[in-house]
């Protein structure tokens, strides 16, 4: 018996965001997408950097939109002390939220605001992994008690 997984469906400004976080690693050769899921009024998605063909990093990110209410999360706040390194999760993150506000600008939804933050949490182990990967999968299932949710 198939239990009916929801899903979510999304507006132009949604398949936009879609679009772009799947364009990553066309733009980013050294990103490798995991699981990520695009919901009503934030983004979060699993991104793997390697560097110089080694093992690399797996990264958790959160990508919430300019809501009233803050955000409260047990993700790590990334910060920028110094200079952009190149192909970082910061200037991915950063590339990704400038193409999508871009779009949105352009196509009436220019209402449409990221917060200034987001979130990023490094994966350090299987177990770890497949915890954020199930709750990346089953975000639109549990919406109503997610931090973002508005009604």
């Amino acid at each position: 018996i198939h239990q009916h997984q929801p899903k979510m469906i999304l507006n132009d400004a949604g398949k936009i965001a879609d679009n772009c976080w799947l364009k990553i690693p066309k733009h980013f050769p050294n990103a490798v997408l995991h699981e990520y899921i695009i919901m009503p009024n934030h983004v979060h998605g699993i991104i793997e950097l390697k560097w110089n063909d080694s093992v690399g990093t797996r990264h958790v990110v959160s990508l919430p939109d300019n809501t009233e209410n803050p955000v409260r999360t047990r993700h790590v706040v990334s910060q920028q002390f110094s200079h952009p390194i190149p192909g970082s999760v910061s200037v991915i993150v950063q590339q990704y939220k400038s193409s999508v506000k871009r779009f949105c600008n352009k196509n009436d939804f220019s209402h449409f605001r990221w917060q200034s933050r987001f979130y990023e949490h490094i994966i350090r182990n299987e177990q770890s992994y497949e915890h954020i990967a199930d709750y990346i999968i089953n975000n639109p299932e549990n919406w109503k008690e997610d931090n973002f949710f508005n009604d």
